[in-house]
């Protein structure tokens, strides 16, 4: 049986659930809609000490003084999911991609509902930036901690992002 340390916390978003093996954050979740864990196979094990690195970056995150997570993932999924997540961590910090994007980025170009399904079970929120996919026509749609989670997420993100000059002002 593997054992995974725990910590529920309170965040700008909400509470949230973090769960962490020894290899790595497995879960940041909404504590209002955290899946399942199976009893079978895991125990969970509260240690806020073990969790201590995670929510540091996290805080730093929520504080806009973060833009990239520096802690392991253990992220656990088919194929095709890990794949997506992995496409969602290849997102820049404040920019945003559709369905769309997503489903081409990672050689399945009309995949884009099941890259939304992919999406709704990542089981690492924030980290694995599912807030950053919106629709092909720009509007939010589907996340697992609300819209309005979602728009706090990208309003963050968009508030702590510089403009960027075009090359040769202000050179």
């Amino acid at each position: 049986m593997e054992t995974l340390s725990y910590v529920r916390t309170s965040s700008p978003v909400g509470p949230l659930f973090l769960a962490a093996s020894t290899k790595g954050l497995v879960r940041l979740e909404f504590e209002d809609r955290a899946m399942k864990i199976n009893p079978h196979t895991t125990q969970l094990q509260e240690s806020k000490p073990a969790l201590a690195p995670y929510l540091r970056e996290l805080d730093e995150y929520f504080a806009g003084e973060r833009r990239e997570f520096s802690f392991p993932l253990d992220l656990r999924g088919t194929e095709f999911q890990l794949a997506c997540w992995r496409a969602l961590l290849e997102i820049p910090y404040g920019e945003t991609r559709s369905y769309r994007d997503i489903a081409k980025a990672i050689g399945h170009p009309h995949a884009y509902r099941a890259v939304g399904m992919s999406n709704n079970r990542n089981p690492v929120a924030i980290v694995v930036p599912c807030h950053r996919v919106i629709a092909s026509s720009g509007s939010l749609c589907g996340y697992g901690g609300g819209l309005d989670v979602k728009r706090k997420l990208l309003d963050l993100e968009q508030a702590n992002v510089s403009p960027r000059l075009p090359l040769g002002i202000g050179a």
